[in-house]
């Protein structure tokens, strides 16, 4: 459990949603640097893809990836363009997807998938595709990692393959257990 609240806290940090800055920055209001060997951006559709060895990084957290689209809405109203006024919209990440030896790495946690989507309205994260996230010797893998990050919620799903299930490895911690005192 503590892995997955682990998990949901991770992607917060990198989900770009707005609010009020403090001026201590924090993690999520800290630049988001992306680099890749391409990077496409298209205003019609609203989106930048970025690919070949994507790297984006916010403060400690790193996600890697073979592609990353960023998809935008528009916020705002948008006058005649004809009659020469200016657009007055501002954008609004809507998603995040991410696909190909997906990996997220933060301090001693990491997770994996083949895929990665974030819906910044709904607020739910989908990691898939052999879905595994560690903490320390921790592990837990499914064929889906679901977060549900306004309700704190995880849902971790199986393959349809028969026999295929979710797996759980936890290790005890050592913490409480007093070492023997040398006599």
């Amino acid at each position: 459990m503590r892995l997955l609240t682990f998990f949901i806290s991770l992607i917060c940090a990198f989900c770009w949603t707005s609010g009020a800055m403090s001026q201590e920055e924090t993690e999520s209001t800290k630049p988001i640097q992306i680099e890749a060997d391409r990077m496409e951006t298209s205003q019609e559709n609203g989106d930048v893809l970025f690919s070949g060895n994507v790297q984006a990084k916010q403060g400690d957290l790193n996600i890697q990836a073979d592609e990353m689209t960023v998809l935008y809405s528009k916020v705002g109203s948008r006058q005649d363009a004809f009659a020469g006024t200016a657009e007055n919209l501002t954008r609004k990440i809507e998603k995040i997807m991410a696909k190909g030896n997906v990996k997220i790495v933060q301090g001693n946690w990491v997770a994996a998938g083949e895929t990665m989507d974030f819906n910044a309205d709904d607020r739910i994260v989908i990691l898939a595709g052999n879905a595994k996230a560690w903490q320390d010797k921790n592990m837990v893998s499914g064929e889906k990692i679901v977060l549900y990050l306004d309700e704190g919620k995880s849902v971790v799903e199986r393959s349809s393959l028969e026999g295929e299930r979710v797996k759980a490895f936890i290790y005890p911690s050592s913490q409480g257990k007093k070492e023997p005192e040398n006599p």
